[in-house]
């Protein structure tokens, strides 16, 4: 353990110190990763670099090793919050910057449904993998889903559920849309314990995802395809 204190961050290289916030965020590190992130601005590393580089790329080995079953909630959540240290350093100058963003995600708990330990992951994740995400918390009923779509105009809005007397609502939320003719526009991903795939298709959502892990990997490949018609029309 000793030899572990004697880490002096602005000692190391660049491609060191990436390689420790790596670590640290594995770790849950708070400090060290806001250490770490305000060094390599001090270096003068684009803002955009030091997410993608150093905390994306962290979050991703956490994202495999959860998918994996060697870390756990409470260990990836630890890690979430060491991420979220550093983002609040590099957000407000990502946004002065302009820095391109993966997509923007709406996710909230439907209504009658207080749980919110897996939403936040996910949202926590999202934010790794470099989505902007806004989260509406627990117990949304449908009104707050479209306004916040009118309001934020998302490319994914995700619903969490862990009560099987809760998960219906996910229908009523998607029902509205097709109603009001903006279904089509958006790519709605549910999740939550109780749920599966043939859930998720039933009520018409364009994908289930089993944990965080999960809904990172079908957001950018939901996200690919986007940009790939779009490039195509």
């Amino acid at each position: 353990m000793s030899d572990e204190d004697e880490i002096i961050l602005s000692e190391l290289s660049d491609d060191e110190l990436v390689q420790q916030m790596h670590d640290d965020l594995y770790d849950g590190l708070k400090d060290e990763i806001t250490e770490g992130t305000q060094i390599l601005l001090d270096r003068g590393w684009a803002p955009y670099d030091v997410l993608t580089k150093a905390l994306v790329e962290g979050m991703r080995i956490v994202g495999e090793d959860f998918r994996d079953g060697i870390l756990f909630v409470p260990e990836v959540l630890l890690s979430a919050n060491a991420m979220k240290a550093g983002m609040a350093i590099l957000r407000p100058l990502l946004v002065e910057t302009g820095a391109p963003k993966l997509g923007k995600m709406v996710i909230g708990t439907v209504k009658g449904d207080i749980h919110d330990i897996g939403k936040n992951l996910v949202g926590m994740m999202m934010e790794g993998a470099g989505f902007d995400v806004i989260d509406l918390g627990i117990n949304n009923p449908v009104e707050n889903y479209l306004e916040a779509i009118e309001k934020e105009q998302p490319d994914i809005v995700g619903m969490s559920a862990l009560l099987t007397t809760t998960m219906p609502y996910m229908k009523v939320v998607i029902d509205t849309m097709k109603e009001k003719g903006i279904r089509d526009d958006y790519v709605v991903l549910v999740g939550g314990a109780p749920l599966n795939e043939e859930f998720g298709r039933a009520i018409g959502a364009d994908a289930y995802c089993r944990d965080a892990a999960v809904a990172v990997e079908t957001a950018k490949m939901f996200m690919k395809r986007r940009h790939n018609q779009m490039e195509n029309a």
